[in-house]
């Protein structure tokens, strides 16, 4: 039962977390472009990776900073239903660069970043 609280905070960090950083990106970037989304998918992939390396490849940690951070936090963090729904909405409106671009960014990047986070965990 104590592993749904953990897993339960790091969820609500990681909402809030996204939330605010999806609405300074409206604010402060294109708000007709999803880069809130694309931010949050690339940072929340290099936050998992970095983590997941670091407490499996150097550091021994309690197991519940698994649950709040890896699937509570990044779990509430990232956002690929809104990415899926944005690049549905792109299709059906017919606007090919901009799906494409959207779906090239958020794979490649994300993947790219799950890479560094290993990468840096590995250096740490």
């Amino acid at each position: 039962m104590l592993a749904f609280l953990w897993i339960s905070l790091g969820a609500i960090a990681g909402a809030n977390t996204r939330y605010l950083l999806s609405r300074w990106a409206a604010r402060a970037l294109n708000p007709a472009v999803p880069v809130g989304t694309l931010l949050i998918n690339v940072s929340g992939s290099f936050l998992l990776g970095l983590f997941m390396a670091w407490t499996t490849e150097r550091v021994l940690i309690d197991p519940r900073w698994r649950l709040l951070i890896a699937v509570g936090f990044c779990g509430g963090y990232t956002t690929f239903s809104s990415y899926a729904f944005e690049t549905v909405v792109y299709f059906q409106q017919g606007q090919w660069l901009l799906l494409w671009t959207n779906v090239l960014g958020n794979n490649v990047l994300s993947l790219a970043a799950v890479l560094g986070g290993i990468a840096l965990a590995r250096l740490l």
